[in-house]
């Protein structure tokens, strides 16, 4: 069991998407302060969960060069890994018996993409009763053709933290502000 009974999410923070057409905006300031935060986890004794998205064949497949953890994206091998195939990173994983297994109760969420994985994973958090932590400044989107990429991550920083029905509650800290203890 971790002392502080958290866990670090970092999600699809792939090499697949953090390139071309269809990246994620501000992808080295997001891996900096991805590897920021997860440092600060691994020196406090939090367990750090890599969540990556896989497809069939193709875009993403299992062990591709497009599926392997993005570059610069710092990782140990005391990082646990869990595979997932639906934005949700409970559904159809092992995500649950392995946050059990550590005796998790809260959860610190970041990654890719804001409006897809991140928020899936974070509603289901909440209602699974964990309350979440989310890096405000370490998720991250591509945009859509109605808002900019920051527009987005703004918007769900406004969404997620103002949910209130599941009971636990979303709270916004930057990667600056982030402690663990």
């Amino acid at each position: 069991m971790t002392p502080l009974s958290t866990a670090v999410l970092v999600i699809d923070v792939q090499q697949g998407l953090c390139e071309g057409e269809g990246a994620a905006h501000g992808v080295p300031q997001l891996i900096d302060h991805l590897n920021t935060v997860t440092a600060r986890a691994r020196a406090a004794g939090v367990p750090v969960l890599f969540i990556q998205h896989e497809s069939g064949p193709g875009y993403l497949a299992h062990g591709t060069p497009a599926w392997q953890l993005a570059e610069g994206l710092h990782h140990t091998p005391g990082d646990l890994r869990v595979r997932k195939t639906t934005p949700d990173s409970f559904l159809r994983t092992d995500l649950g018996k392995r946050l059990q297994a550590l005796g998790v109760r809260d959860l610190v969420i970041c990654g890719m993409h804001s409006e897809f994985c991140v928020d899936t994973t974070t509603r289901r958090a909440l209602a699974l009763g964990y309350p979440v932590r989310l890096v405000a400044d370490a998720h991250s989107s591509a945009g859509n053709a109605a808002l900019s990429p920051a527009q987005v991550i703004a918007h769900h920083n406004a969404t997620l933290s103002n949910i209130s029905s599941f009971g636990p509650r979303v709270t916004l800290v930057n990667t600056a502000e982030l402690q663990f203890g």
